[in-house]
């Protein structure tokens, strides 16, 4: 959400930001919104004091035996009752188009973001490893698995659809062990406290991290109220919803490792053959939460923490920063790490790290107070992958394949797998 002051205050600013993300303005209609909001407002309490000031007359007519101005006076407090609903009506009602019109309009770009409408934008700004160059023949995830007996998409599709799959065996193991290499990595050496969030969530909680409204088709939704978690970014984010919190407590560095559900409903014909893009997937999240001063340093240092998970698989990769026009939703700036895939000869994305700011922290009321200062503030929020557990998988897989089509563990996995060094059938 946007600090509404800031627009009234900086109105070309802020359409400068949206313009960066190519979009129209939209100073003028939010302040016409916010002129009505506060005239209705205004008339309001004026006739709130009015009616406050012929209380007090009535009752000295009262006590006067005054029956003509009791009366009188009576007729204006009648009248001023309707104009106080009237007016509070209106106020609502212009309130409630303001803050849907708001809570549309994405986050606003920093200045050191690059300017373009897609991913052609993005700049890289560092890479790690090497491409391994093999003697045989690379295959992909895919049929690594499927010659494994391993990686099941036939049966898992034909009891939930397409864009589901089962493991098993090591490629089972394998999965766990990612996990549970990712949260120790984060837990002992990076700060991050392990929460075991909740899986579903109401809607105040999606629209507390900028899920609702704009992807509600892209979520999973029950009969009875409850979203399944696109990502554990909404219910670790969401523990600091609706409170205003001491300075000491931050940074707060939280990390999870849940399931991941996401309809994919704008992702038609893509990635339809693998485990890059599924409707259920597994991933290991990191959240932070800081004082504004803090965030720009702390989203380097999450980028860094998704880093190191890819450097101790032996996985080359590399660090973009996005574009304006290929930016999330919520982001004001926004580093993905992109891993090698030899069956696909380019980088794919594993990994999204970014600051948001402010824009959550005022969508779900996210507040502290400094030492010694009277009035709250609001947090900045920060969220990324520490790393997609499946996709991890799948780049294991295919950069540490062998030409029998086994599968050499990376040195960091094999204290959890039982001292696997190959993964074979």
């Amino acid at each position: 959400m946007h600090d509404i002051r800031l627009i009234r205050d900086n109105p070309e600013t802020f359409d400068e930001g949206l313009a960066k993300r190519f979009l129209p303005p939209q100073a003028d209609e939010i302040l016409r919104l916010d002129r009505k909001r506060r005239a209705a407002l205004t008339r309001q309490q004026e006739a709130e004091t009015e009616r406050n000031t012929l209380s007090k007359q009535i009752g000295q007519a009262k006590a006067k035996g005054d029956e003509e101005a009791f009366n009188r006076l009576r007729a204006d407090v009648d009248r001023l009752k309707g104009v106080l609903e009237e007016s509070g009506a209106e106020a609502a009602k212009f309130e409630e188009v303001l803050n849907q019109h708001l809570a549309g309009l994405p986050n606003l770009p920093m200045d050191d973001v690059p300017i373009g409408e897609d991913e052609n934008a993005n700049e890289e700004v560092r890479g790690w490893g090497e491409p391994r160059e093999f003697d045989f023949e690379a295959k992909d995830h895919v049929d690594l698995g499927e010659g494994l007996k391993q990686l099941d998409f036939e049966r898992a599709a034909a009891m939930s659809g397409s864009r589901f799959a089962a493991l098993s065996g090591g490629l089972a193991r394998m999965e766990r062990a990612l996990a549970q290499f990712m949260l120790d990595l984060h837990t002992s050496e990076h700060g991050f406290t392990e929460v075991s969030p909740p899986y579903l969530v109401r809607d105040e909680a999606m629209y507390g991290t900028g899920q609702l409204p704009k992807f509600a088709d892209d979520s999973f939704h029950t009969d009875n109220g409850y979203w399944l978690i696109p990502t554990s970014e909404v219910p670790l984010t969401n523990l600091f919803r609706d409170a205003i919190h001491a300075e000491a407590d931050f940074p707060a560095r939280m990390t999870a490792f849940t399931p991941c559900f996401r309809l994919e409903a704008g992702s038609a014909g893509r990635d339809t053959r693998g485990l890059i893009r599924m409707h259920q997937f597994q991933k290991v999240e990191m959240v932070c939460v800081t004082r504004p001063e803090e965030s720009d340093d702390e989203l380097e240092r999450m980028t860094n923490c998704a880093e190191e998970v890819l450097r101790r698989l032996e996985l080359p990769y590399r660090v973009m920063l996005l574009s304006t026009g290929d930016m999330g939703f919520g982001a004001r700036k926004t580093y993905d790490l992109e891993v090698w895939l030899p069956s696909q000869k380019t980088y794919r994305e594993i990994s999204s790290c970014s600051n948001c700011g402010d824009f959550q922290a005022r969508r779900m009321n996210a507040r502290f107070r400094r030492e010694g200062e009277k009035k709250p503030e609001f947090l900045h929020t920060l969220n990324g992958s520490g790393v997609a557990v499946g996709r991890a998988l799948l780049a294991v897989m295919e950069n540490h394949q062998n030409a029998d089509g086994t599968i050499t563990v990376p040195d960091v996995l094999r204290p959890y797998m039982g001292g696997i060094e190959v993964l074979g059938a």
